[in-house]
């Protein structure tokens, strides 16, 4: 990647991450609650729920910013002209080498996918709002996909210390979950889950493409 490629990248990726944190940080929050063992109202119910975001829009610039430049690096070194089909296998590769969580392995192929699929039957590059409504689909079905590996950690995060669960054995987690509360409780939260990360897809992939888009357009006028 070229160094302005490098600058624009780093710069859009760290606004995505700050915008999408100050608008949807209390939905998470409420999510985690609705999760927790002992029951929404308990875990605080809807008492500070913006407790915490100025501290997490400060942290989320940087890893949103490392997360993109590596995510377009690794695309441009896996650039090829071969057959479509192995288009998605280099977007997984590329979103794993930025974060290494299965979430991003199911939302960046699908949104790249997406995103190809509405380019083709525009005939055009899909505009920023386009490929934040990608996003926000990418986003939602990611979402109720991984929702069990969410609540598992979820529960290990909130469990005792010295207890089985806090040992952080997901596949043990998830299996306590299904013992005790079967399907319902491995979905809990779900549908806020989907909302929020939903509107986060949305807003972080589109406030990405819309900077990025931005930057470079700057970037071509003043040469």
């Amino acid at each position: 990647m070229d160094t302005p490629g490098f600058t624009v990248s780093l710069v859009a990726g760290g606004v995505a991450g700050v915008s999408v944190d100050l608008i949807l940080f209390p939905l998470d929050t409420i999510k985690t609650r609705l999760q927790s063992p002992q029951g929404f109202n308990k875990a605080g119910g809807f008492r500070g729920i913006y407790a915490g975001v100025p501290s997490a829009a400060v942290g989320s610039f940087p890893n949103a910013a490392a997360f993109f430049l590596t995510y377009e690096y690794v695309k441009s070194l896996l650039h090829t002209d071969s057959a479509p089909h192995f288009k998605p296998m280099k977007h997984m590769l590329a979103a794993s080498a930025g974060e290494v969580i299965p979430f991003s392995l199911v939302q960046f192929p699908l949104w790249e996918s997406l995103k190809a699929l509405w380019s083709w039957r525009r005939g055009h590059v899909v505009d920023s709002w386009q490929s934040a409504v990608c996003g926000a689909f990418a986003g939602g079905f990611a979402a109720a996909v991984t929702t069990p590996l969410d609540v598992a950690k979820t529960r290990i995060m909130l469990a005792k210390a010295g207890s089985s669960t806090a040992v952080g054995n997901v596949l043990s987690a998830m299996h306590g979950v299904w013992r005790s509360q079967g399907l319902a409780g491995l979905f809990a939260g779900v549908f806020p889950r989907m909302a929020a990360i939903s509107m986060g897809g949305f807003i972080f992939l589109g406030a990405y493409d819309q900077t990025r888009s931005l930057l470079l357009e700057v970037g071509r006028k003043s040469l």
